[in-house]
């Protein structure tokens, strides 16, 4: 497989982290979370159900291109699951160097709403799913996306995307 980096994208409570993980342990990679990689402030601000705004993505995005990066210069691969929902971000992380794929997770807002609500562990509140999919610009062809549903398991939908990963590296 030449593919070393998969960037999992999609709004919040879509299932970026748990299919991410999947993903990760199917391939036998390194599994990280760009939430992780948010400055404290970020989190506050989402928490308070206040969107972000550029320039206070662009040094969280840079780290994540900086990661990339590093894994690409390194053995080993990584799954990252991050919302990167606008095209411009996904730019900012260098999501179309050689070497990386883009799977973009999609399904129902009524699920996902429902997700984010059920969740007790997470920052990010159901109030801004609405502001999510009014900025999510969904991945072009030139992009060359993997689009799966969120319609199965995360370990079926994992297998789904190790099948489209095989298949776009032959």
């Amino acid at each position: 497989m030449t593919t070393r980096v998969v960037v999992v994208m999609g709004v919040s409570g879509i299932g970026k982290t748990v299919v991410g993980r999947a993903l990760a342990d199917r391939l036998g990679w390194t599994f990280e979370d760009a939430d992780r990689f948010h400055p404290a402030a970020n989190v506050a601000r989402m928490s308070g159900g206040i969107a972000l705004t550029d320039t206070q993505r662009w040094p969280w995005l840079d780290a994540l291109a900086d990661l990339i990066t590093a894994t690409l210069a390194a053995d080993g691969g990584l799954v990252l699951a991050c919302s990167a929902l606008a095209r411009r971000y996904r730019d900012r992380m260098g999501v179309e160097r050689d070497g990386v794929r883009l799977v973009s997770l999609d399904g129902p807002p009524e699920l996902i709403r429902v997700r984010i609500e059920a969740r007790r562990d997470h920052f990010m509140p159901a109030a801004l799913l609405d502001s999510q999919l009014a900025a999510l610009e969904r991945p072009t062809p030139d992009e060359r996306p993997i689009v799966v549903g969120i319609d199965a398991a995360p370990d079926a939908i994992a297998a789904r995307i190790v099948t489209a990963l095989e298949c776009a590296d032959d």
